[in-house]
């Protein structure tokens, strides 16, 4: 497994590409973001792992410019800022799992570990519900003939809520799948992302796929009316 780490910690970096070496991993290591990303135009990783603080281009534009750029491989980010809005801010820009310093070697390795299981499963069908489909293997969302463009974060809210169709899901079991992070029991960044799906999958259609089950949660599906 060929593993691309972008950390401008000298010391950390050194221990880090020690301690995936000893894993059995391949690191390469670079120090500054606009390089980083001439390299993934070069060669292929099976996973990335990028500091957010980066000289040249920080971590949050080369995990976003990375995803643009259709690579698919699994993004860790690490970053010594631990808010909320921080962590939206990654999950946003395509990152699949966001680790703050310090933090153990031991922890790392077992977060790669499960980012390179999920990144080597197989592409799962499109997903369809009424004239919404979605593509797990080239992350696109239609819906008729309309591309919808989504945010990572949106993404995956759809993708759950669309893997669930017809099922209600509550507020709790979304947040736990979704964004996999304790927000101190403040869930309003959920309204706020459903908002957002809504305004792009249901805005200017006459029949609307997402519902809130009021007290409850959401569900997604078709045969409502508006």
């Amino acid at each position: 497994m060929k593993l691309l780490i972008v950390e401008d910690d000298p010391g950390l970096a050194k221990l880090l590409r020690k301690a995936l070496g000893e894993a059995g991993y391949a690191a390469t290591i670079c120090s500054n973001g606009t390089e980083a990303y001439t390299i993934l135009q070069l060669e292929t990783f099976d996973l990335l792992v990028l500091d957010v603080m980066l000289p040249g281009m920080d971590g949050i534009a080369l995990c976003r410019a990375a995803r643009v750029a259709k690579i698919t491989a699994p993004i860790l980010l690490l970053t010594a800022r631990d808010t909320v809005n921080d962590k939206v801010e990654g999950l946003d820009a395509g990152a699949d799992d966001y680790m703050v310093k310090p933090f153990q070697i031991a922890e790392l390795l077992a977060r790669v570990r499960a980012l390179l299981r999920r990144g080597a499963a197989t592409p799962a069908a499109i997903l369809a519900v009424g004239d919404l489909t979605l593509d797990p293997a080239k992350r696109e969302a239609r819906r008729g003939d309309r591309e919808i463009r989504l945010s990572a974060t949106e993404y995956a809210l759809l993708e759950y809520l669309m893997r669930n169709a017809g099922r209600v899901l509550t507020r709790s079991l979304i947040l736990e799948h979704v964004w996999q992070y304790d927000f101190g029991g403040s869930d309003n960044v959920l309204d706020v992302y459903i908002g957002y799906l809504r305004g792009k999958v249901d805005k200017g259609f006459s029949q609307p796929l997402i519902r809130t089950v009021r007290g409850v949660g959401f569900v997604i599906e078709a045969g409502r009316k508006a």
